[in-house]
């Protein structure tokens, strides 16, 4: 992997907050990437009073959005919960999923946000550093930022601004339900980071994507061994 950091050691929020500020100038805005086969949905649920993490990984075939793969696993918690600081509790875990996968996915899909957060560096830019993987956040909420209101119809966006940069989209992907929001991980611009999630929610709010790896989280899906 090209970015080990250590940062699974980090047990203070100092640390990682000032980690957090080198990791963001790394974060590459722009298409880094070639054909697309394979996408992978990242997830991570937790239990046991949230001391438990549960990492998923589903691995879909882009053209039909058919799951190649799918890995879960659980481990203890290691970092404390700081908002802003999610990464850190969940990427380490994250990463050992990705490593027992027998295929690399060309992309991920995160069930959070990358650009959208204070530091521009949330657990999809994160994990997208560390991986070495084009990323992509997929959240349910903001987590900070200001649009304007979004046409009815599939595939309306508008951008998502903080301080007056342009940090992610509200994007409808599909007619008259509630948008969800995307932002550039790593490894790609906004635009192709919009288009790819409506390429893989033909049919429901959120991508098939995050819809395949939050059933594996919950331990709803049995994993999909090669």
């Amino acid at each position: 992997m090209p970015h080990k950091h250590h940062f699974n050691q980090m047990k203070n929020p100092e640390s990682a907050f000032a980690l957090q500020e080198k990791l963001r100038h790394q974060v590459i805005q722009e298409d880094d990437f070639g054909p697309l086969e394979t996408v992978a949905g990242v997830d991570v649920g937790f239990e046991d009073q949230d001391q438990i993490a549960c990492a998923a990984v589903a691995v879909l075939r882009l053209s039909d959005l058919k799951v190649q793969e799918s890995v879960a696993i659980r481990r203890p918690v290691t970092f404390p919960y700081v908002p802003g600081l999610l990464a850190f509790r969940e990427v380490p875990i994250v990463m050992e999923a990705l490593a027992s996968l027998k295929t690399q996915p060309g992309l991920l899909i995160c069930d959070g946000n990358g650009t959208i957060h204070p530091r521009r560096c949330g657990f999809a830019c994160h994990l997208g550093i560390v991986s070495g993987l084009p990323s992509i956040g997929v959240a349910k909420t903001p987590y900070i930022g200001e649009f304007q209101p979004l046409a009815d119809d599939r595939g309306a966006w508008q951008p998502i601004t903080d301080g007056g940069e342009v940090i992610g989209a509200a994007l409808r992907t599909q007619t008259k339900v509630k948008p969800i929001f995307v932002s550039i991980g790593h490894r790609i611009s906004l635009q192709s980071a919009i288009d790819l999630v409506l390429q893989c929610a033909p049919a429901y709010r959120l991508p098939e994507t995050t819809r395949q790896a939050d059933q594996l989280s919950k331990g709803n899906a049995q994993p999909v061994i090669l």
